[in-house]
């Protein structure tokens, strides 16, 4: 009996691993199976009267050998009354289950953002398997034929977009990223209001010739598509769910400052390109009379680049003097009050001031609620120093 206890260890460990091994090759673990699940990357919605449009962009594995290896895609168009009814079309015309646990992008083309652009959204918050961290993008055009677009940088659009809102990007300053949470969270808040990057797809240059030429020749016999660049450095604003203006890249830019999110970002101002080494910036409730906002930003800055050449001992220093400093806190505030005079035309309450009045006092939110957003008392200071 004692022999038999002290060999029950390795005998237990041996079933364990002919289990296991039995397993491997039997069985999948439940995973999914890639032959009968499309794995979506990205999605595009449009508008078509009272349907839907959704375009799932599907991964597919190009090969096993060095030469053919990577990532490519299908895109696949299903219809519907809602976003369900689109996936059940995708599936009935292909036979594959669109699976959203990797999707990072959904882009609503310009259809999709005339109206409340959550009786689409709201599927995918309701959806377990998609994350609440993927990222919102309003596009010029159709969506459809952004994400159907050939990307001269990646092997597929939804790699090339997402790119964009890396966080590389953001520390520049020129593209200010949404998630579906945080606009989620605007948009059933007090201040009804939220904001994503607004997308333009525009033909590389060099990627197909003129129609007599060789290069055209070539595109139409294979099939090929232009080759596509896409910038996101202006911003979508939206109230009440539908889209009602768009910033400017250089109103972006002040957003971003606001929101403390600029490193090594880029600006210019009387020829001269500075770089924003540091940046605090916020949007506080004032309390008064008519309640208001307090916008600032504060920065420390270098000079990267004029147009004119500098001494060494210049170069390397990189300071302003006093009035490139007031010339570039003026250049800011300017950017700063145009980006509010955006938000008050569209009605796009970007920095949730409903949302802080209820929470410094019921009694003022009660009050000054119905508030027109042009009618706060705004006050903007912007402050930029050399980095010394």
């Amino acid at each position: 009996m004692s022999k038999f206890l002290k060999r029950l260890p390795a005998k237990l460990w041996m079933i364990v691993c002919a289990a296991i091994t039995l397993a491997f090759f039997a069985n999948d673990f439940g995973l999914v199976d890639l032959q009968e699940t499309a794995l979506v990357l990205a999605a595009g919605i449009d508008r078509d009267g009272e349907e839907f449009s959704l375009t799932a962009q599907i991964a597919v594995p190009k090969g096993t050998d060095r030469t053919t290896g990577g990532t490519s895609s299908v895109e696949i168009e299903g219809r519907g009354a809602t976003i369900p009814e689109c996936l059940s079309d995708i599936y009935a015309r292909t036979g594959w289950v669109p699976k959203l646990v990797f999707c990072d992008l959904l882009v609503l083309g310009e259809t999709a953002t005339r109206g409340d652009v959550f009786d689409c959204l709201d599927y995918f918050l309701r959806n377990e398997y998609i994350p609440d961290a993927c990222l919102l993008a309003a596009c010029a055009g159709s969506a459809k034929e952004l994400i159907s677009s050939a990307s001269a940088i990646d092997d597929t659009s939804a790699l090339a977009l997402l790119n964009l809102f890396s966080e590389a990007a953001q520390k520049s300053g020129q593209v200010v990223p949404c998630t579906l949470r945080e606009f989620a969270i605007g948009y059933f808040g007090e201040s009804r209001s939220g904001y994503m990057p607004y997308v333009r797809a525009q033909a590389q240059e060099g990627s197909e010739q003129g129609a007599g030429g060789q290069g055209a020749a070539q595109n139409a016999e294979q099939g090929q598509q232009a080759q596509k660049v896409y910038s996101a450095r202006e911003t979508a604003l939206f109230s009440g769910g539908a889209l009602t203006g768009v910033l400017t890249s250089e109103e972006t830019f002040a957003f971003s400052l606001l929101l403390e999110k600029v490193y090594a970002g880029a600006v210019t101002a009387d020829d001269k390109t500075y770089v924003i080494l540091k940046n605090k910036g916020g949007a506080e409730l004032v309390k008064g009379g008519v309640p208001g906002l307090a916008l600032r930003v504060e920065c420390k800055v270098q000079i990267a680049g004029e147009h004119k050449a500098a001494p060494p001992d210049e170069l390397a220093a990189g300071e302003l003097s006093e009035e490139e400093e007031v010339r570039l806190s003026q250049t800011l505030e300017e950017h700063i009050r145009s980006l509010w005079q955006a938000c008050s035309e569209a009605d796009c309450d970007l920095f949730f001031f409903r949302r802080s009045l209820r929470r410094a006092s019921r009694e003022l939110f009660a009050k000054w609620k119905e508030l027109p957003l042009s009618e706060l008392d705004v006050r903007v200071h912007a402050r930029a120093k050399s980095l010394r």
